[in-house]
């Protein structure tokens, strides 16, 4: 199945960022290996995401798509998680 890609978009001294990664890490670690790569990004060496999300850190993005921000439901984004490697899989077919 392919790799999905999920990104935090967050920043140093950020709780909120830190609960989200907590439980990014917990979802991605109850998947199949390599189903799911997470890349964090610190919105503070981007000027473009920090003008666009500054007030709405920490972001899940999956696909590129915001998923959630502030907080991060683990049952929600795992649904979403099996919902993406799904469409992958099924794009990768056609």
């Amino acid at each position: 199945m392919p790799t999905v890609a999920v990104t935090l978009l967050a920043k140093p001294g950020c709780h909120l960022c830190d609960d989200a990664r907590t439980e990014v890490d917990r979802v991605v670690a109850e998947l199949p290996e390599g189903a799911v790569s997470v890349v964090e990004r610190n919105i503070l060496e981007d000027s473009e995401l920090f003008d666009r999300y500054a007030e709405e850190i920490p972001v899940v993005l999956i696909e590129g798509r915001v998923h959630t921000y502030w907080r991060v439901d683990g049952d929600r984004l795992r649904r979403a998680l099996d919902q993406a490697r799904a469409r992958c899989a099924l794009d990768r077919e056609a």
